[in-house]
């Protein structure tokens, strides 16, 4: 028969277990000392099986009987009641262990411990805008909860402040903090990042770094000369346009990257903008790049010899942080130093390399001079991103004329310091793999000629000195006047 409120309320202790059945399954199970508690048997794959519900009075016998007719719904669709209860458990607890801020907080120490040296501050960027625009819409919440349509409110109002890059920015780490949740976090099954570029606003056209020409370069040197800021910051924007060298490389320099007895900068592999197409795309280990070798001239190696003087026991970077010595310089503050100057629009710290890299194509030095001395590489071509000594003292000679010809425009001598040059070159198809092709042009203006015996172009850029070079690949270069 079924049971009654009265029927359950008057079951005594006796000293012994015994049973009061209802139906359908559902009995009320009272133990010797008197207490009760719901049981539900039911059949499962052909063997009898039982769970408890939980205890009388804190379970009423209508709250009993409706989770029977909810456990008996489930095994009709074949679900087995008990199981479904212990994973719904189970996902309460992970609820508590698997918020979104724990796994975040994993994700961070996981990316710190992989992420290469001089690379953290990518980390510190992500730290910075999740603070701002994620965090507080999700630290509530369970890293189960979070959905597309959450992750999609988020990157709105960052598309909607106009800052696009920093949405497409937060797409990708979005995407990689759930790929680090579902292989780590029990039952993330799904990426519910994984397809949000699919609604993402279009980035506008890129704007190419602005740089300047030739002829504004006196002003230019004119206004770092008497630059009021940080003295180290008027060197590094100095020895970036001596050198041609990326801002980022410029930042993770260390003493020990200079060699001023030979005149070189040794710039590791692992500061190196290829080394990313070549460990991801190509899978070659970081410790088999060689070095990128930048010839220094003299007037690079006194201003490095400036900052060397300069350099503080606590220093890591020879470009060092203005709030902390041990960090090296931001990544804005060039940029903001040129800002300061007047040019801001006019000129970033990347436009200095287009700059050198402008006028020296100008002049007429060989492409495959100016792109080794910029470490430029085409990613199908890995040989040229092997090859960074290449031309080393070629481009010894290249620099020293430039930053010669860099004194005659801060002395407002521009046409002595524009004038091209006219050369022939012996070997062209040994070094460039082109026969019979001049690589240099002639200029509209007076030849320029290079003075292959550098030391004396150092004493007068302005000389005209026929000469032949032998270098490393044996080709030979006559420069003419």
């Amino acid at each position: 028969m079924a049971l009654t409120d009265v029927h359950i309320r008057n079951a005594k202790a006796t000293g012994k277990v015994y049973t009061l059945g209802d139906y359908d399954g559902l009995s009320l199970f009272v133990s010797a000392q008197g207490s009760k508690a719901w049981h539900f048997r039911y059949q499962w794959l052909g063997k009898r099986s039982r769970m408890s519900f939980g205890t009388y009075p804190e379970l009423s016998l209508r709250d009993a009987r409706a989770m029977r007719v909810e456990a008996r719904a489930m095994i009709a669709k074949g679900i087995n009641p008990r199981l479904a209860r212990k994973k719904k458990q189970q996902a309460a607890r992970l609820a508590g262990e698997y918020t979104f801020m724990r796994v975040y907080e994993k994700w961070q120490a996981h990316r710190m411990l992989v992420l290469e040296e001089g690379r953290q501050s990518t980390l510190q960027q992500i730290r910075r805008v999740f603070q701002k625009d994620v965090i507080p819409a999700l630290r509530r919440m369970t890293i189960h909860e979070i959905t597309q349509h959450h992750l999609l409110e988020v990157i709105g109002r960052i598309e909607a402040r106009g800052s696009l890059s920093v949405a497409e920015k937060m797409r990708t780490w979005l995407r990689q903090l759930f790929e680090y949740a579902v292989v780590v976090v029990p039952d993330m099954e799904n990426n519910p990042a994984r397809d949000l570029h699919v609604v993402a606003v279009p980035l506008p056209p890129v704007r190419h770094n602005p740089f300047l020409r030739i002829k504004e370069l006196p002003s230019f040197l004119r206004d770092l000369r008497a630059y009021q800021g940080r003295t180290v910051t008027q060197m590094a924007v100095r020895l970036l346009l001596l050198t041609g060298v990326r801002t980022g490389e410029l930042r993770l320099a260390t003493p020990d990257q200079f060699d001023l007895a030979r005149g070189l900068w040794i710039i590791p592999a692992a500061s190196l903008k290829q080394r990313n197409m070549l460990t991801r795309r190509r899978r070659v280990r970081v410790g088999d790049i060689p070095p990128y070798i930048v010839p220094l001239s003299l007037q690079a190696q006194q201003v490095v010899r400036e900052v060397l003087d300069a350099f503080k026991p606590a220093q890591k970077y020879v470009f060092a942080g203005v709030a902390r010595l041990t960090d090296r310089m931001s990544e804005n503050t060039v940029n903001f130093a040129l800002k300061r100057m007047g040019y801001d629009g006019r000129l970033t710290g990347h436009g200095l390399r287009a700059t050198l890299s402008t006028a020296l194509n100008e002049i007429g030095y060989p492409r495959v001079w100016v792109d080794a001395q910029l470490s430029h590489a085409d990613p199908n071509r890995i040989r040229a991103v092997y090859n960074h000594a290449q031309y080393v003292e070629l481009r010894r000679v290249m620099m020293q004329d430039w930053a010669n010809r860099l004194d005659l425009l801060e002395q407002g001598e521009v046409e002595a310091a524009s004038r091209h040059l006219i050369v022939h070159l012996q070997g062209v198809a040994e070094m460039t793999g082109q026969s019979d092709r001049a690589l240099w042009r002639s200029g509209v203006n007076a030849p320029f000629s290079m003075d292959a015996c550098w030391q004396q172009t150092m004493q007068d850029p302005r000389k005209n000195i026929n000469a032949r070079i032998a270098t490393h690949t044996g080709s030979d270069i006559t420069v003419s006047p």
